[in-house]
């Protein structure tokens, strides 16, 4: 079964979702991070996805307190994953002792895949891969580079899970990249998280049949499209084809 990551992306302390990664696109979702954290939970919730917007553009990790509250408000209830700024162990180290059972690194691991190892000795990490159209962006997403999502799959042995967002999906709610997620989770052992795009139930519905081993939300969640609660019980009924 698929576990539900409803998502809670930093900025500025304030819950926000941006258009397609665009930090002048912004929309606000509320001043309390921690009540939406909660409220997810107390819909079910096995895990809450949390993005430091801040600490991913300009490494300044100016949010992690409330990241730490975070996790101590659902403690025992669901698993906080985090990314956003995390370039290190040292960061990794800080993450631990706020509460964080796995961190996301996108820049650094594709700029250092040696990092993931020496990270994942501290905490379980999922190399996050945020594409446009299959090429890897990093630096919150406002640096293309050259290599694919194909090629990155296969590089990062001690990662526990990969993060894929396609970019240009994320926030407009146009539905997932059914073809390139298919893609991913038969070209990796690891498990896959599907990010970019759910919009329906029907959408949580199909990509968890992909046999992905997560399914992040954002968007739809705060603009009413379904509620959380409504998105475990679909995937409690998925069987992976």
């Amino acid at each position: 079964m698929a576990d539900l990551y409803p998502a809670i992306d930093l900025l500025d302390g304030k819950v926000v979702r941006l258009q397609q990664g665009d930090y002048d696109n912004e929309t606000h979702y509320g001043y309390d991070p921690v009540a939406v954290a909660t409220s997810f939970v107390d819909a079910g919730a096995p895990w809450v996805h949390v993005v430091d917007l801040d600490a991913a553009r300009d490494g300044n990790a100016r949010n992690r307190s409330i990241v730490a509250s975070i996790a101590s408000a659902v403690s025992g209830r669901a698993q906080v994953q985090t990314g956003g700024g995390v370039r290190g162990v040292d960061d990794a180290r800080a993450l631990a002792d706020a509460g964080v059972s796995r961190v996301v690194m996108g820049s650094a691991a594709l700029q250092d895949p040696a990092l993931v190892e020496a990270v994942a000795e501290v905490l379980p990490v999922a190399v996050g891969l945020d594409h446009r159209d299959g090429a890897l962006a990093v630096h919150g997403w406002t640096q293309s580079t050259d290599m694919t999502v194909a090629h990155a799959l296969a590089r990062f042995a001690a990662a526990s899970a990969f993060v894929i967002t396609d970019i240009g999906r994320d926030g407009m709610l146009t539905g997932p990249d059914l073809a390139g997620l298919d893609l991913a989770v038969r070209s990796t052992t690891t498990p896959v998280i599907a990010s970019g795009g759910i919009s329906s139930l029907d959408d949580v519905r199909v990509v968890a049949a992909i046999g992905v081993a997560g399914v992040i939300t954002g968007k739809a969640v705060y603009e009413g499209r379904f509620t959380v609660a409504d998105a475990v019980a679909v995937l409690r009924e998925i069987t992976p084809s």
